[in-house]
């Protein structure tokens, strides 16, 4: 059975900058995710920052959670700059763990 794009989004889920507490997918740096019927999966993601400091390893920890999923063969995870984050991609549920909405 191949890969679904909910088990990667829920692995995703698991995945957090460091230094904000919410997930990867709820602050929006998660810009595409596709798989195919071998159990590849391509992730198009950004970061905060270009200097971010999680830089390196937050798209590692993409990597090993969705490595973790058992259909899974190979995980490519490809970090782009544009469109540039900024925080209006924050979804309400990260917005109201940050304390943002009103």
């Amino acid at each position: 059975m191949p890969v679904t794009n909910e088990q990667v989004m829920e692995a995703l889920r698991q995945c957090y900058d460091p230094e904000i507490p919410v997930n990867i997918v709820d602050l929006g740096l998660i810009y595409e995710v596709q798989s195919d019927e071998a159990g590849n999966v391509n992730v198009k993601m950004t970061l905060t920052s270009q200097g971010c400091p999680a830089a390196m390893s937050i798209p590692d920890q993409v990597k090993s959670r969705i490595g973790a999923i058992g259909e899974v063969r190979d995980v490519r995870v490809e970090v782009v700059w544009e469109p540039a984050w900024n925080p209006s991609l924050i979804s309400e549920n990260g917005r109201k763990q940050l304390g943002l909405e009103a």
